[in-house]
């Protein structure tokens, strides 16, 4: 038997939720549900499940499914309630694409663009002051941080900071943090007439908080390199 995830007060938790997004409490729904999680650790094909998880392609039908009824992303968000947002802290990370993502049908775009790593996706993600996720987009791994700010920062909830490196130093994205009642921690590049005067150096500090939130979702091998064809699986 591979190692399981879930404890039994943690299952049961996830199970109330789960109940409440109308997903059917079958016998075998906690497997099925371990079975996710373990291709997410390991890193598998859905072909290489274990059979104790149940038949491969009905787990993944099942995963493909509650993905694109917006299932998953409702349980995030679920278990994202009352954060810490007096300090938000966003930035992107790579997700190298294996070569079983690629290939997939039809012509809408999935999430997979060429950058210095070859194919890759990103992921702009959002934390709050403990170094929780709150929100996140994914795009092509050629979208620059910055082109992708201001999706992600339009979907955040009020704060008094936003915290970025310099990546993130653009006009734009200043006005839109400002606009949103924020003050924007973000560096100036070495060539701006601004200079960093009214940097707050001692809260820049705890930028590592989305950096290690980075570090703990990359312990999932199926979140370091990417699997899957479809970008809302």
């Amino acid at each position: 038997m591979p190692r399981l995830m879930l404890s039994d007060e943690l299952w049961s938790k996830l199970k109330g939720m789960m109940l409440q997004e109308s997903i059917y409490n079958k016998r075998d729904l906690r497997m099925v549900v371990e079975g996710m999680l373990y291709r997410l650790r390991v890193g598998c094909a859905w072909r290489d499940l274990p059979t104790c998880f149940g038949r491969w392609n009905s787990v993944y039908n099942k995963f493909n499914e509650w993905s694109k009824k917006g299932k998953w992303l409702t349980l995030f968000k679920t278990l994202t309630q009352e954060p810490d947002t007096e300090w938000i802290f966003i930035d992107g990370s790579y997700v190298k694409a294996h070569q079983h993502s690629a290939g997939a049908q039809g012509v809408e775009p999935q999430a997979i663009g060429k950058s210095r790593a070859g194919n890759t996706t990103k992921i702009h993600l959002a934390v709050d002051s403990y170094g929780l996720p709150i929100e996140f987009t994914v795009t092509g791994g050629e979208i620059h941080d910055s082109t992708a700010a201001s999706e992600l920062i339009e979907k955040l909830p009020p704060t008094t900071a936003i915290v970025a490196d310099k990546g993130y130093d653009s006009g734009k994205i200043r006005e839109q943090i400002k606009s949103k009642g924020a003050d924007a921690v973000i560096p100036r590049r070495s060539n701006s007439v601004a200079g960093n005067g009214d940097m707050n150096w001692s809260l820049y500090r705890d930028r590592h908080l989305v950096e290690n939130a980075f570090a703990r979702l990359k312990q999932f091998r199926g979140l370091a390199t990417r699997y899957d064809k479809l970008c809302d699986s």
